[in-house]
Order: C-alpha cells, then sequence, then structure tokens
C-alpha cells in the first residue's frame, strides 16, 4: 500500500497552462502526484506535460482504440516520464497486453498501466442505458479480472467497488479512486462518491480530487486539509 501521506492526487483540469502551473505549484506539496486530463493535454499537449514533470504526474487520457494504436500512444508517451498512464479496461485483453508491452519498451521510464473500469459519473442506470445490465460492481467486477489477467498494473474505480475489489484481487493491484468528495461538498456529475477517509479506510491506494480543490479560495489549503483528513 502506498504511503499515506502521498495518497493524495490533486487533479489540475484546465486548458490554461499558467493556471495549471499555480496550481501544480500550490497543490504539489501536499500531493502525492498530480493528475492531467484532456483537457489540459488536448489544449496544451506533450511539451506542456514535460514542462510540469518536475513533480510526480498522472496522466489520465483514458486511451481506447486497437491495440496496435493503443500500443503507439503509450510509445509516444512513455518518454514524458509520467508516474502513472490510464486506459479503459473495455478496450478488451488484447490492448490491454499492448499497452503494457509498449510500457514495458520504456524501461526505468516505464509508467504504471492503470485500467479504467466504470466512470463514476455512472450509475447502474446509466450503464444499463449502454446495454450493461448486472449492476455497477459486478461491471467493475468482470472488467478488472480481464484488465489484471492482460497485464495491468492496477484499476481505477469508485469507491464503492473498493471493498469488492480487494476481496476478489487481494492487495496487489493499485487502486486509484476519483469521485472523492469531501463531507458537504457538491457532486457535481459525480454519480458514485466517498469522503476522502471512507475510501482511504476502505482500501483505496489513491484517492483522486479534483474540483473541491481547484475550486476553493486557497487551493494549497483546500490540499492540506485533505491530505490532513487522511493522515
Amino acid at each position: 500500500m502506498t504511503a499515506v501521506t502521498q495518497r493524495l492526487i490533486t487533479a489540475i483540469d484546465t486548458a490554461d497552462s499558467s493556471r495549471a502551473r499555480a496550481l501544480v505549484e500550490a497543490t504539489a506539496p501536499h500531493s502525492g502526484l498530480i493528475k492531467l486530463g484532456l483537457e489540459f493535454f488536448l489544449a496544451r499537449g506533450p511539451e506542456a506535460v514535460a514542462f510540469l514533470n518536475e513533480k510526480p504526474l498522472f496522466l489520465d487520457l483514458k486511451l481506447h482504440d486497437i491495440p496496435n494504436t493503443v500500443a503507439g500512444a503509450v510509445r509516444s508517451l512513455a518518454p514524458l516520464g509520467v508516474k502513472m498512464l490510464t486506459i479503459h479496461a473495455a478496450g478488451g485483453a488484447a490492448m490491454i497486453q499492448a499497452a503494457r508491452q509498449a510500457a514495458e519498451e520504456a524501461d526505468a521510464k516505464r509508467p504504471k498501466i492503470l485500467a479504467v473500469t466504470v466512470l463514476t459519473s455512472l450509475d447502474a442506470r446509466a450503464l444499463h442505458d449502454t446495454g450493461v445490465a448486472g449492476g455497477t460492481t459486478q461491471q467493475v467486477l468482470r472488467l478488472a479480472r480481464l484488465a489484471l489477467a492482460a497485464g495491468a498494473d492496477g484499476l481505477v474505480c469508485a469507491a464503492h467497488e473498493i471493498s469488492p475489489l480487494r476481496d476478489a484481487f487481494g492487495q496487489a493491484p493499485i487502486l486509484v479512486v476519483p469521485g472523492i468528495r469531501p463531507a458537504g461538498a457538491a457532486l457535481g456529475d459525480q454519480a458514485r462518491v466517498m469522503t476522502p477517509r471512507a475510501a482511504i479506510d476502505a482500501g483505496a491506494d489513491y484517492i483522486v480530487v479534483g474540483r473541491p480543490i481547484t475550486a476553493a479560495e486557497d487551493p494549497g489549503e483546500a490540499a492540506r486539509d485533505i491530505a490532513a483528513s487522511i493522515l
């Protein structure tokens, strides 16, 4: 398990490189990793990621394509030196294997490959509307089994799936948990949420917090308070 003081991942969701830099500087002292997602990457590109890479970075692009394309994308991203990189478990075993093999080529710079199971914005009804029956937990377990067997280092899951995943797969997989909201915080577009302390107690290796930190009047203080809550 990750050292408790390093378990907070702050999500920097902005297209503004100056704003991103300011948020990184304010929150990095209280965060184990800084997460950059599609909004930042598509606006600013790999060079901007490299510019921020003096801090440990988690690149959350949720790659999902045919195996050859995803492998090529991982090869292109690996030189950036990010610590973790996301792919969609729903891409299938061959795609996950291809991503892991491409990551291995980076040797010492190899990013950990994390498979996204079911987005935290989806509940059972929304998942059913996509044609998946059986509820979110069963789908998460199904995709987790496939992803881990294919070589993923860990999983991205909602907090309520932590316990079923630990029961099924033990302590080895890295579990990164978004959809984290301090008590009283607005849910926004998240459907399956939990407080920071509850998620850590359930067995999360890392929790991901975005807007409750980055939209706060003092993002550094907000990150510090959340980090302190999980000590």
